[in-house]
This record gives structure tokens, C-alpha cells and sequence, in this order.
């Protein structure tokens, strides 16, 4: 959420740190357009076309179907989760609604600082101490041992540049049993979304927890339009 909200620039940001990822867009509960926070800051340069992708006006909403994927996650009472790649707060501010805590972690202090500020806003007063946000490497969520009960990563799996290594790392973070969900673009043109050239396929995904030692693996790529869903546990 900035003036003209930026699909990447999360993702720009890891680009200089020698990784992307790409933003997430929380509705406005009264509009549902979203609400970008202001961009005080040179936009970073980078060669990667299509990196910055507008969502704005794109009714994420709609095609995103977030009842539908916090459902997925089961009952969320007495629970702490964190969203990897959080951006503007898509996910995290929903989550905070149900979750004991989210921790909504991005290596971009623009969206971190903006959550901060937003929650007064979106969130009742009661459940604004839910809400978390912490600043990360591109290479670690700087998540505590066993930490979290469940892990959340949306449009963000694609641009992690070590993807196995980075599951281990996340794997840390769970609690014995806990449950990790990537959802991600598919391989193929799209009406929003990055370049297909730099999607990770749902394949190459599935594999990438396989190899990091993750457990109950499932693959969905019909529920949503444009994305596909994994479910895996620790």
C-alpha cells in the first residue's frame, strides 16, 4: 500500500539483497480498494521487467478468495502465526481477527512501519497487540525455535533465490506439527501477476519441501484461478 501500490516492491527491495518477492494488499473494509501507504523513498532500480506489477484495481479480493484460503488453515484460536513476505498486510490483518498473535515479517522497514500504523486503523482496539511485525533478511525469517504454529507465505515462495534453504530454515521456526501454506502463482499467463518467467511451478515447489523434510504434502491447483495452494506439516 503506497501511492501507487506496488505489486513488487517488496520484491524490489530483496532484488538488491540478491532476492524478490512481491506485495501484499489488504482491502479497505469500506471500499475494498486498498490503502497505500505514501512512498517517501526513490523507487531501487533493477533489469527484471514486470517486477513492478501493479495489484491495484486488480479485485484481489475477488481472485485472492482469502475466507476461503484462512479457512484452509483450520482454527486459529490459541495460535501464532506468521506471515513470511507480509507486505501492506493482506493476510496479517485478517489472521489477526482469529490468531492469538501473527508475526508479520517482511525485509522491506516501509511495509513493517506501515503495518504498525494501519492497525490502529483496521483493528479494533482489542486485537491490535496481536498484530506483530518484524524486519528479516532475505534469507531468514528470523523466526525463534519452534516458534510458530503455522506459516504463511503468499505470492512470495517464487522469488526466494535458495527455496530449499529457506524451507529448513522455516521448518526451525514450527512448532512439532505445525503447519506451513505457499500459495503462488502459476506457471502460465495470467490476468495479474509476474512475469511467468520468474514463477516457481507447482512441481518445483511440491519437491522443494519434500527435500527440506516437511511431511503430509498436498498440491491444489484448481481451488484458485490464477494460483496454486500447498499444505504441508513439520
Amino acid at each position: 500500500m503506497k501511492t501507487q501500490l506496488s505489486f513488487c516492491a517488496f520484491a524490489l527491495s530483496l532484488l538488491l539483497l540478491g532476492a524478490c518477492r512481491n506485495d501484499n494488499t489488504p482491502a479497505n473494509p469500506q471500499n475494498g480498494t486498498t490503502n497505500p501507504p505514501p512512498d517517501t523513498t526513490e523507487e531501487p532500480q533493477t533489469d527484471s521487467e514486470g517486477v513492478t506489477e501493479d495489484y491495484e484495481n486488480t479485485n484481489r479480493v475477488i481472485w485472492q478468495k482469502p475466507d476461503l484460503v484462512l479457512n484452509l488453515l483450520g482454527n486459529l484460536k490459541g495460535k501464532t502465526v506468521a506471515d513470511i513476505g507480509a507486505g501492506t498486510g493482506f493476510f496479517a490483518l485478517r489472521m489477526a481477527q482469529k490468531a492469538d498473535k501473527v508475526i508479520a515479517i517482511d525485509v522491506d522497514p516501509r511495509f513493517t512501519s506501515y503495518l504498525d500504523s494501519v492497525k490502529v486503523l483496521e483493528l479494533p482496539e482489542h486485537l491490535q497487540s496481536r498484530l506483530e511485525t518484524r524486519l528479516a533478511a532475505a534469507n531468514d525469517p528470523k523466526l525463534g525455535n519452534e516458534e510458530v504454529d503455522v506459516i504463511v507465505i503468499v505470492n512470495t515462495f517464487m522469488y526466494l533465490p535458495r527455496q530449499v534453504e529457506y524451507l529448513r530454515t522455516l521448518k526451525k521456526g514450527l512448532k512439532p506439527g505445525g503447519k506451513l501454506l505457499i500459495i503462488d502463482f502459476k506457471k502460465k499467463r495470467t490476468p495479474v501477476g509476474p512475469p511467468i518467467e520468474i514463477r516457481t511451478d507447482l512441481h518445483t515447489a511440491e519437491e522443494a519441501l519434500y527435500k527440506a523434510g516437511f511431511r503430509n504434502i498436498v498440491a491444489n491447483d484448481t481451488t484458485l484461478d490464477y494460483q496454486y495452494i500447498l499444505t504441508a506439516q513439520k
